[in-house]
């Protein structure tokens, strides 16, 4: 009985993740987890990093 709770447990992680990301390229976000994301127009290689000294002067 405890291996159907724990597989059913993983499956509904693995379902939220899943869920979580097919919204994110739903909206748009071209880098899932990056807060950023939207800003920085899908260079997430390394090309754009937001920092605090950003701010043009």
């Amino acid at each position: 009985m405890i291996n159907y709770i724990i597989i059913a447990l993983v499956a509904g992680i693995v379902g939220a993740i899943v869920f979580y990301l097919i919204r994110a390229k739903k909206r748009g976000q071209t880098c899932i987890g990056c807060p950023y994301a939207k800003q920085c127009g899908g260079k997430c290689g390394g090309a754009y990093h937001h920092t605090a000294n950003d701010d043009p002067q």
